[in-house]
């Protein structure tokens, strides 16, 4: 990967962070009163435009994003660290490539909120693709395969926290002792923490899938307030503390991660 790729795909990864690290800001500000608001990642990008220099910073982080989604394509056709061809590799592949498709989608919102045609907020998509699901012949149980690749995704989540590999790839990265430290520990709270949102998506999922009604569905947000209602404040306050350690691991991996030549 040549340098200009190197620093887009870079400053991707970072960008991922900064609306984490904003994510876990805002819901612990509302979770504690002091302004703010438990809010998924299309609320973060609101939040951001309506700062000081809002309309600028919301435009770098669109090219953010950009760099992020940019990234995520080379890692699925391109397949930079050998993932391979088999049903593991692919499986891992088109992982990256939804997940680049989700970027994309969040890069089109923070761009409708920068031109403003869009508010923000909103239902979250995960309902909006529920309901159009739900109008499909076998919705139900469309909807219910949903719900079980969130399953899939939250212990895969949980899997990435406690994964040797996962301690391995950081002792392997040449950092010193404070920053591998930091970078396992950030990780595995982001981890876990990210687990337990989509877990909870998945299970409002397949609560929609059950009553055959998309408003049981959520996203990020309505986790958020499901947490707090079922859980309690502490709770929410710490998932919401995991998600900005996710933040700051995504942070460490844009400055530190070793990016294989394509």
């Amino acid at each position: 990967m040549d340098d200009k790729k190197e620093k887009l795909a870079r400053f991707g990864i970072a960008t991922k962070g900064f609306v984490y690290c904003l994510i876990g800001v805002l819901t612990t500000m509302a979770a504690i009163g002091m302004g703010g608001k438990a809010t998924g990642s299309s609320g973060a990008l609101e939040s951001i435009a309506g700062g000081t220099f809002g309309k600028i910073l919301l435009g770098i982080t669109v090219v953010g994003l950009l760099g992020y989604i940019f990234w995520r394509m080379i890692q699925a056709f391109e397949d930079p660290e050998n993932k391979g061809s088999d049903f593991k590799g692919i499986a891992r592949r088109t992982g990256y490539f939804f997940s680049g498709l989700f970027y994309g989608f969040l890069a089109f919102t923070a761009m409708e909120i920068l031109m403003g045609s869009q508010s923000g907020g909103g239902s979250g998509s995960n309902e909006t693709i529920v309901a159009k699901l739900l109008n499909q012949s076998f919705g139900q149980y469309l909807v219910g395969g949903l719900a079980l690749v969130f399953f899939g995704k939250a212990i895969y989540q949980w899997y990435r926290a406690f994964s040797d590999k996962f301690k391995s790839k950081v002792k392997e990265s040449g950092l010193d002792q404070k920053a591998r430290d930091l970078l396992i520990n950030s990780g595995k709270i982001g981890y876990i923490s990210r687990g337990v949102v989509i877990a909870i998506i998945g299970y409002m999922t397949l609560r929609a899938a059950i009553t055959a009604s998309s408003s049981q569905a959520g996203s990020t947000k309505e986790a958020f307030h499901f947490i707090q209602n079922e859980f309690g404040t502490f709770l929410l306050i710490l998932i919401a503390v995991g998600l900005f350690a996710y933040g700051v691991f995504m942070f460490v991996k844009a400055r530190y991660r070793r990016m294989v030549s394509v």
